[in-house]
């Protein structure tokens, strides 16, 4: 078998990248500027992923939670986490405050 990469390093990517897909379009086709609203996302997005990545940090450190090295890219951050995990902490919070937000626009325009 082969020593580089292969799509299946691609895995984790591929799943961050389907949820920016699912979720990103609602910033632009409902005009909730979430995008535009950094200190919405900080607020969102570093209490949470601090925690997060602490306990990564932690559980790897203790052998409790590993990565599959065949569905990552092999670049390897601070604290022995992989980059997408890192990634995963900024894209699926972003995610979900615009899926809560494009709720909230479709919700206030059903109870029109």
């Amino acid at each position: 078998m082969s020593q580089g990469l292969d799509l299946f390093n691609w895995s984790y990517v591929a799943m961050l990248l389907f949820v920016i897909l699912g979720s990103w379009w609602l910033e632009f086709a409902f005009k909730i500027r979430v995008l535009r609203r950094p200190r919405l996302l900080l607020t969102a997005i570093l209490p949470v992923s601090v925690f997060f990545l602490i306990w990564d940090a932690f559980a790897i450190n203790q052998g409790h939670w590993t990565f599959d090295s065949k569905q990552t890219l092999g670049i390897i951050g601070p604290f022995n986490i992989p980059l997408e995990e890192y990634l995963f902490f900024i894209v699926i919070p972003i995610a979900a405050v615009l899926t809560l937000e494009g709720v909230k626009v479709v919700l206030k325009r059903f109870s029109r």
